[in-house]
């Protein structure tokens, strides 16, 4: 897989996904529709690692507007068989210290499992979303990937904090992390309904996890969460209807891609974004105009909205009893090229697993090849239970 879209400087130590916006740097988001464009202004979060010293490496490849597994869905991949989130890909190689990703329906999180590193999705609000080339705008979130929790700490340290530019970040201007909390007083459960979704080498991983932790004195119970699909399907359909409005600005008229042959403004705008967007994309647009239609409003995206509600209750109420939850970040390890014709219903199967963060705005962090979610603001308690194991692996 084509890693890099841009390469910014060679001894860089961090890489921004390419739906961040560096300054005269080309933006692509991983789509033909935004092939030359480049931004006036930098991201919030490439700011401020610029500030605190960090030099940038260059924009890495994503998915169309980060709606895919693991990019294959970017129009600026290339015919490799095996599908690796390109970030996660390359701090596993040591090429980099970090890397800052938009963590919109789960790929990053994928990306750390199938690589072996580490991925935080802190809580929603807290680092700045200006300068990310929206889709959906309720829950993507801004996190990092790293070799470990240390690294992560210290990433997440520098860009969390309140931007007024932002209006959907929270109030704090800086938020300490820690990775320190007592692990062996910890009581953490493992769901049920995601476990048995999960392969075989996923289990695995997940039992081996829970070994170490109760070596350490923690306690982790087995429970049953009936809220596993709705969670699910109430994120797919927000993130559509999302998606949808978002991408509506993309017609092929002020910037990115315009067809070469139209004969009036409605063939402009057909054929530019016909030609411009990705099957999965086109498909995601479709269905968010389905559930926001007049006739399926109140049933499908009005209902969603208050799915997530008694989602995040019924979670929140979990993780009263719970420090945090042990789920698998995928179903399994690898992935290979398939028919991207089928990409809509993958990018669903997959989404069970990643869904329950994405729609409450919970944490949540990849670390040993498992996901650990918590409650909000409650980011170091994922980092000390990812630094205690990572410590004796070491």
């Amino acid at each position: 897989m084509k890693y890099y879209i841009n390469e910014i400087k060679a001894t860089g130590t961090i890489a921004v996904d390419d739906t961040l916006l560096v300054k005269d740097v080309p933006a692509t988001a991983g789509s033909r529709m935004l092939e030359g464009f480049k931004p006036l202004f930098n991201a919030e979060v490439v700011d401020r690692l610029l500030s605190a010293g960090y030099e940038l490496s260059g924009k890495t490849n994503v998915g169309e507007f980060g709606l895919d597994l693991l990019g294959e869905t970017s129009y600026f991949t290339d015919d490799d068989k095996a599908l690796k989130g390109a970030a996660a890909a390359l701090v596993a190689d040591g090429k980099i210290k970090a890397a800052i990703n938009v963590d919109l329906n789960g790929a990053p999180r994928r990306g750390a499992a199938v690589s072996g590193v580490d991925f935080i999705k802190p809580t929603y609000g807290t680092v700045s979303r200006y300068g990310v080339i929206a889709c959906a705008c309720s829950g993507e979130t801004v996190g990092v990937t790293a070799k470990n929790a240390e690294d992560i700490k210290e990433i997440l340290t520098v860009i969390a904090g309140n931007d007024k530019k932002d209006g959907t970040s929270l109030p704090a201007e800086k938020y300490e992390y820690s990775l320190s909390e007592d692990v062996s007083s910890m009581k953490l459960c493992v769901i049920n309904e995601l476990y048995d979704k999960a392969s075989d080498e996923i289990k695995a991983k997940i039992d081996a996890y829970v070994t170490a932790l109760q070596s350490k004195g923690a306690k982790v119970e087995r429970i049953s969460l009936d809220l596993v699909a709705a969670a699910q399907t109430a994120w797919q359909i927000l993130m559509a209807a999302e998606t949808t409005n978002n991408l509506s600005r993309f017609d092929g008229v002020k910037y990115g891609y315009r067809t070469p042959e139209y004969k009036n403004i409605d063939e402009l705008y057909v054929k530019s974004r016909t030609e411009a967007f990705s099957f999965l994309t086109k498909a995601t647009i479709i269905y968010g105009s389905d559930v926001l239609a007049k006739d399926k409003y109140e049933s499908c995206y009005d209902k969603s909205l208050r799915l997530r509600r008694v989602i995040v209750d019924k979670v929140k109420e979990l993780l009263a009893a719970y420090d945090a939850i042990i789920a698998p970040a995928c179903s399994k390890l690898s992935y290979e090229k398939y028919d991207l014709n089928d990409a809509f219903a993958k990018v669903y199967e997959e989404s069970v697993f990643t869904a329950i963060p994405s729609v409450t705005g919970l944490p949540a962090m990849v670390t040993g090849g498992v996901q650990l979610i918590a409650d909000s603001f409650k980011e170091s308690t994922l980092l000390s239970i990812a630094h205690c194991v990572e410590k004796e692996e070491a």
